[in-house]
């Protein structure tokens, strides 16, 4: 099929029903007015070599992660990338496949998924996974779906603690809907069970908590589990892949959905994106699963095949029966946590997900020597936590003083949380050493505020 561009008239249009008058006002209060600007001054007559260099100059002003002590985390965490992930991945033969459509002509592709969700249902301990969807988000988002139209009902309950950019994700996929978006709220630093009791009601279609939550601090997830399925809702779990290799994985604390952002395994940063989101479910919802699904048959001949199976995706049946719109998969980031996964195994887990929790509670335990620092939690944590400054201390001064010592420091809680001004969320990953968190403890100690 081939798609014509829009004309002026049908972009008019469009930007009329928005209600904006043009595409600089529709952006205008999201992107900053410096970074509006277009014009690079770029110098005239010069050659390709002379622009390479240029770039190359303009381009040295920007820092990368690795050339920096990074203890930012809040959902992109700097993990380790093993270089054979890099290579494996980089082969051509994956690299060129889109999707499979053509099962005869997939096998690899298809055998490729169905690994990755074999491996996702081990570390999840979850008796299905799809074959992934575009990221941690959104798959949250779809689980409220699923909820809600496995029970019928039309309120949906989600923890303070989530993180805001997946309750924002999850509100704006039921805003056009019946459902009623509900948020619990924290008391030190966790959901507030008890706040959770009292929301108890016939149409609540389900629970959502993150594990460990937006604070680092690890929920009561089993509790709040059991008084979801008690209210006869189901109980969805936001985790972090890495720290199922210590926490208790979601299958075993009763979660019917449980979903992450998955770009920690074998998949870098990158400016924040893209994201690989892990989706799975109990074998109850199995034919209620967003996105495509790869199975393990046999051809006429006995052979073993791969094949997309209960295809309930809105390609292959009629829309209004669908159970997403999401229609394809993370297929090359799925293969980087396949290959990672593999390589780790279960003994690998455990050890990673142990180096960034005792790097973590040692940076921790430093920090707590500066005087101007408190912990306002007194909660367990696996990798991330939560400081607190002193109200006289100049918190921005003190980005800039880390900033000049190549260190980024933690992220200020006051966007998400205004009553938290003077709160940071730090993360320790296996990345850092006990050297660069001593430094990081030197230059805090020297500081003047």
């Amino acid at each position: 099929m081939d798609y014509a561009p829009n004309t002026d008239a049908q972009i008019q249009e469009m930007l009329d029903v928005i209600g904006v008058s043009s595409f600089e006002e529709l952006i205008s209060s999201i992107v900053p007015e410096k970074l509006r600007q277009s014009n690079l001054d770029v110098p005239s007559g010069m050659s390709e070599q002379e622009i390479l260099q240029w770039a190359e100059a303009l381009g040295s002003g920007n820092r990368p992660v690795n050339q920096q002590i990074s203890f930012l985390g809040a959902g992109a965490y700097d993990h380790l990338v093993p270089t054979v992930v890099d290579v494996l991945a980089s082969r051509g033969e994956w690299l060129t496949p889109y999707t499979p459509y053509q099962a005869e002509a997939s096998q690899g592709t298809l055998q490729a998924i169905y690994e990755f969700q074999t491996l996702i249902c081990q570390l999840f301990q979850m008796d299905v996974a799809n074959a992934s969807l575009y990221d941690g988000a959104s798959s949250a988002a779809e689980a409220v779906l699923v909820a809600l139209r496995c029970r019928a009902r039309t309120r949906v309950l989600v923890s303070e603690t989530v993180h805001p950019h997946i309750r924002q994700v999850i509100s704006t996929y039921l805003s056009q809907s019946e459902a009623v978006f509900q948020e619990i709220p924290a008391v030190n630093g966790l959901t507030d069970i008890e706040a959770l009791d009292r929301a108890s009601a016939e149409d609540v279609a389900c629970v959502v908590l993150q594990q460990p939550n937006v604070f680092g601090c690890l929920e009561p997830m089993e509790q709040a589990g059991q008084l979801a399925h008690r209210m006869g809702g189901l109980f969805v779990a936001c985790v972090y892949p890495i720290s199922l290799g210590l926490l208790r994985p979601p299958g075993s604390f009763g979660a019917d959905l449980a979903v992450a952002e998955g770009r920690c395994l074998g998949s870098p940063i990158t400016y924040g994106g893209p994201g690989l989101g892990l989706f799975t479910a109990t074998a109850e919802l199995l034919r209620r699963l967003p996105g495509r699904l790869c199975g393990a048959t046999v051809d006429h001949a006995g052979h073993r095949g791969y094949t997309l199976t209960l295809q309930t995706r809105e390609q292959h049946i009629r829309r209004e029966r669908a159970t997403s719109n999401i229609c394809t998969n993370e297929g090359w980031l799925a293969l980087r946590a396949t290959i990672f996964l593999s390589l780790l195994g279960s003994g690998g887990m455990k050890e990673l997900a142990l180096l960034n929790f005792e790097k973590a509670h040692y940076a921790y335990r430093r920090l707590l020597e500066i005087p101007w620092i408190s912990a306002p939690f007194s909660q367990a944590f696996f990798n991330e936590f939560t400081l607190q400054y002193d109200a006289a201390i100049d918190s921005d001064k003190i980005q800039r003083v880390l900033a000049k010592a190549n260190i980024l420091s933690g992220l200020s809680l006051a966007r998400w949380y205004p009553t938290m001004e003077k709160n940071f969320l730090w993360c320790v990953t296996e990345r850092i050493s006990k050297d660069a968190i001593d430094r990081l403890i030197e230059t805090l100690k020297g500081f003047q505020g």
